[in-house]
Order: C-alpha cells, then sequence, then structure tokens
C-alpha cells in the first residue's frame, strides 16, 4: 500500500488470527475478488512474508479460513441443538439463521464458489460434499430438527433434511441478496414461518 510502512520484525501474538481478522475485513468491504494475499497482508499492516511463514501458499490460507468459519458454525450448532425444546421452533431457527449468515459467512460463500481450486481443496477429505459452509449449516439445522422431532415439537413424520435444505437456501438468498442493511428478524422469521408451519401444526393436531 503506498505510503504506508509495512513492519516485518513485529511480534505478533497470533499470527493467524490476525490475518484471519484481516481477510474477512477485505472481504466484506471488497468482496471475493479482492481478495489477494497482497490485499490481506496490507490490511493486516504486516509483510507479505508472514502470511507465507504460517500458510504453504494463498489457497492454503483460504482454505484455512474457511475452515475457521466451518469451527464456528460447529459452535452455532451445539448451542442450537441445546435450545430444543424451549422457546419456539421458528423463533430458535430464526435467531440461528442471523447468527449463521452474517456478512462474514455470505462473502466465505462467495469465495467458495469464485475460486475453483479453493472450493476442490476443501472438498478433499469431506464426506457428503456440498458447498462449504452451507453443508454444515444444513447439518447444523437438521440436527436441531431432529432433536425437536424427537422431542415432539414438530410432525413425527418431518422429512428434516429437506426442511434443512430449504431453510438454509432461503437463508442464504435472502441475506446474500441484499444491498446495505441485512433483512431484520421479522423478514427471517417470515420465511422460517413459511418453511415450517406445516410440520408445526400437524404436530397440534
Amino acid at each position: 500500500m503506498e505510503g504506508r510502512r509495512v513492519p516485518t520484525g513485529v511480534h505478533i501474538r497470533d499470527a493467524r488470527r490476525h490475518l484471519f481478522d484481516a481477510a474477512e475485513r477485505v472481504l466484506l468491504r471488497d468482496g471475493p475478488s479482492a481478495l489477494t494475499s497482497r490485499a490481506v497482508t496490507d490490511e493486516a499492516g504486516v509483510a507479505k512474508g508472514v502470511l507465507h511463514r504460517h500458510f504453504a501458499d494463498f489457497d492454503a490460507f483460504l482454505a484455512e479460513l474457511v475452515r475457521d468459519r466451518i469451527a464456528r458454525v460447529e459452535r452455532l450448532a451445539a448451542a442450537l441443538r441445546a435450545s430444543a425444546g424451549t422457546g419456539t421452533v421458528a423463533g430458535n431457527l430464526t435467531g440461528a439463521l442471523i447468527d449463521l449468515f452474517d456478512g462474514v459467512a455470505v462473502a466465505i460463500v462467495g469465495l467458495v464458489v469464485f475460486r475453483d481450486e479453493l472450493r476442490v481443496r476443501l472438498r478433499a477429505g469431506r464426506p457428503g460434499g456440498g458447498v462449504p459452509v452451507l453443508a454444515e449449516a444444513g447439518a447444523m439445522i437438521a440436527a436441531y430438527l431432529s432433536e425437536e422431532r424427537e422431542l415432539g415439537r414438530i410432525a413425527a413424520d418431518a422429512d428434516v433434511d429437506s426442511l434443512a435444505l430449504s431453510l438454509i437456501g432461503a437463508g442464504h438468498l435472502l441475506f446474500a441478496g441484499r444491498e446495505g442493511a441485512p433483512p431484520d428478524s421479522e423478514a427471517v422469521d417470515r420465511v422460517v414461518g413459511a418453511v415450517v408451519a406445516d410440520v408445526v401444526q400437524r404436530r397440534l393436531l
């Protein structure tokens, strides 16, 4: 970056996290096409060599960035499953989708779609395939709905896998298709309600 001094000998306590945070800021501000190794190191305020000391190449860095987001989805999944039996099914799902599809997650999904090499790396060793992050999000929703089905809060014959696909697809379109501010909770709740209304109502019959 012209006019900016980039430190080469500054100790960074957690260089990986520092670089991930910088990459997320670039994604949010400029989009997947702008995410380069130079953009990341400039944003982080470090020399380019710092990235290559911690990652074999830039695609390896991006793969770990996506895996870091997947780990966050897995933490959200644990919290969502713990909420089974409390509140309302629709309310729990609405909160989960809002937490899931923050600006970084939407940008990272775009990054995976944008970069073929990254997608190939991430799919290696991942059973089931699917788009990374979205696939884990679908598994999160399906596992939660399975818990609610066991508790009798949705219909016993509910197809939780199909419901999860519908919720993740609709949620992603809702958040990714916005310019500016994300959708509010009422907009998300309307979508969730439309998807799960039948299985919730049939449980009451």
